[in-house]
């Protein structure tokens, strides 16, 4: 007997889903610069810094879930 396997997935939800880590990628990496500058200030702003680490924890979370 044969089975065949029926791909989940096509091709352009793979594409899709690999565009949508790669974009969730740079804005993480755009959020460490940011707090990486804000750090670099000589009074960084802790509230700033929470804001901006709160959302790189989301964005990191969500990319766990992809």
């Amino acid at each position: 007997m044969i089975y065949s396997t029926v791909p989940t997935h096509t091709l352009l939800e793979n594409v899709m889903e690999n565009s949508h880590i790669s974009a969730l990628q740079a804005k993480r990496d755009a959020l460490k610069a940011r707090i990486h500058m804000e750090l670099s200030r000589p009074l960084p702003d802790s509230t700033r810094l929470a804001v901006l680490k709160k959302q790189k924890l989301r964005l990191k979370e969500e990319l766990l879930g992809t």
